[in-house]
């Protein structure tokens, strides 16, 4: 699909004291070095290319998995942020209080929209309220009931039908991005083209291929100091790498392992993560239905020969769902217990599907189909692009998929990630699991407030999934981008929400 241009309007007087800003996001995270600030003073700055790896699956609809190209590219924000130790920070809320166990009140700060409108409290409760009525509904908002209401010159208060602890958290996902009032149109469509608040304007989409950003000049966080930004999805690894190496491309995201020594050291910016790879068997159909036949998939599986080989080191065996990065689950993780007894696979036929998009995952999934063709199965491989998969993975047309999933990417909240990848009203259950004990686990984690708490809640949860054999974390991942020589001020976060900002430059 292509996009005319935006004409640039006039700048809003109200709006000129952004020039003198330092981008929010800027210092949040480690950057490829120098000044992150945002270019107050700059000129136009030279144009950024950048190769991605997932081209848009979704029109470009903030409400799935396109939600995250949006933010890493600079175009959309929600109400907060996540800081560097995961916790909410202000984004076009400039603060917030909660007013009781249901009701939260945030104040805007003075912002505007792509378009040139203000961004207004009932433009926020208007964009919130839309996010609620999607189709499927945005994983952060998975089993969340909340309606948003406009408060004065400067107040949204948001309330949720049970008490949610984390909602200041729950509102930094990308798939709850405020967008213009015209960017909602009918039947749910929702058009991110010149209507988002970010430093970057998208204003050109060419098919899966590739994408045009202008700047905002008035971004509430400050002038960005590149003119624009060049995209081009690029689904082959060793292309993007290939890409930057020949300086093609500025910044290219998920460098493969096999590919990173191709690199020079300078160039490469490993990042630790909160993605984790995991084997997902559909526990609701098809031969995984058995729990002892999951179990004897889960023991033919050797995580040390898939960290040490496939990921070459870059990567840490599988000890859960989160791994390493969440820092606060070291020595304090629960067993699962209850696991049931492995069964003899006796020849069943199994289809393993995975994407190519990162290829570790082709290469990792043919390992397993080798274990698992030891322990006894027929394996049948499935290889496509992400997004010509997803759709039949959760309408549960494989026995098994292997996928790389940031378990802290959607909300930040642990317990959000569990609710949205594991209960029977998941919208993003690739595993297909219905189990009332977890249902049960995550429902109770839901409802604690205090952090150390919840985080001791969302472990047992997770030890009440692992015990079902639905899903088998591989590894841990750790992220290599690409970063050319001359650019500085790239944002590398564990959260992979962010990569250019108002202070990217080269």
């Amino acid at each position: 699909m292509r996009f005319p241009r935006r004409p640039r309007g006039p700048r809003p007087p109200r709006l000129l004291a952004a020039f003198f800003l330092t981008p929010l996001l800027a210092g949040c995270f480690a950057s490829s070095g120098g000044d992150d600030g945002a270019a107050s003073g700059a000129g136009d700055g030279s144009r950024l290319r950048v190769a991605l790896a997932f081209p848009p699956a979704e029109n470009l609809s903030p409400y799935g998995a396109d939600a995250t190209i949006l933010s890493r590219l600079g175009v959309t924000e929600g109400l907060t942020a996540l800081d560097a130790n995961g916790a909410a920070a202000p984004a076009l809320a400039a603060s917030w209080r909660q007013e009781d166990d249901h009701t939260w009140l945030f104040t805007l700060r003075e912002a505007a929209f792509q378009d040139g409108t203000d961004v207004t409290p009932a433009a926020v409760a208007a964009a919130l309220t839309h996010a609620t009525e999607a189709e499927p509904a945005p994983a952060a908002l998975s089993g969340v009931t909340l309606t948003a209401k406009a408060v004065g010159a400067t107040g949204v208060r948001v309330t949720t039908a049970a008490p949610d602890p984390v909602l200041p958290l729950r509102l930094s996902s990308p798939g709850l991005a405020v967008l213009a009032p015209k960017a909602y149109g009918k039947k749910g469509a929702v058009d991110p083209v010149g209507t988002a608040t970010g430093p970057f304007a998208l204003t050109e989409v060419t098919g899966a291929t590739a994408a045009e950003l202008d700047r905002f000049d008035d971004y509430w966080g400050g002038r960005a100091q590149a003119s624009g930004v060049e995209v081009r999805f690029i689904a082959d690894g060793t292309a993007r790498a290939n890409a930057l190496r020949t300086g093609q491309v500025d910044l290219a995201e998920a460098i493969p392992v096999s590919q990173a020594a191709t690199l020079d050291a300078d160039t490469r910016r490993e990042t630790a993560t909160t993605r984790t790879t995991s084997l997902l068997l559909n526990a609701r159909s098809g031969v995984f239905k058995d729990p002892a036949l999951r179990a004897a998939a889960r023991a033919a599986v050797d995580t040390s020969a898939l960290a040490e080989g496939v990921y070459e080191g870059h990567a840490d065996a599988g000890a859960g769902i989160y791994g390493p990065a969440v820092t606060w689950a070291e020595g304090k993780r629960v067993q699962p217990a209850g696991r049931a007894k492995a069964g003899s696979p006796g020849g069943a036929s199994i289809t393993l599907a995975t994407y190519d998009n990162r290829p570790e995952l082709p290469e990792a999934a043919q390992v397993l189909k080798q274990q698992l063709e030891k322990a006894g199965f027929k394996v049948k491989l499935e290889v496509r692009a992400y997004s010509r998969l997803e759709s039949d993975a959760l309408a549960g047309k494989f026995d098994a998929f292997v996928g790389a999933r940031n378990s802290l990417l959607d909300t930040g909240d642990p317990v959000s990630l569990l609710a949205s990848d594991f209960t029977c009203d998941g919208g993003y259950n690739l595993a297909l699991l219905c189990d009332k004990g977890v249902d049960r686990a995550v429902a109770e984690a839901r409802t604690v407030a205090d952090t150390g708490e919840r985080q001791d809640a969302a472990l047992a949860a997770e030890a009440a999934i692992l015990g079902t054999d639905a899903v088998v974390p591989l590894v841990h991942q750790r992220v290599i981008t690409g970063v050319g020589s001359e650019v500085s001020g790239v944002l590398l976060d564990p959260y992979e929400r962010t990569l250019v900002g108002a202070g990217t430059r080269r």
